[in-house]
């Protein structure tokens, strides 16, 4: 999924997302200490969509919180 992706998605599907993304992470971590794991690049390919989806929601938090302070003045 790449930036575009993620930031079309709405924030309840960002959370889903995050979630599946940190399970999909653990399984990984699993199946690499147990040597079943083939693909090695699922990892780091994992963590940079985790890492996408906290930026956008940052994005999003820091938007609403510059919408609110704007209003107050």
């Amino acid at each position: 999924m790449d930036i575009d992706q993620t930031r079309a998605l709405s924030d309840v599907e960002l959370e889903a997302a995050l979630s599946q993304a940190r399970q999909d992470l653990w399984q990984a971590r699993f199946a690499l200490s147990t040597r079943q794991l083939k693909d090695f690049s699922t990892i780091s390919q994992t963590r940079r969509t985790m890492a996408r989806i906290l930026t956008v929601q940052q994005e999003r938090r820091v938007e609403r919180a510059r919408a609110g302070s704007g209003s107050a003045q």
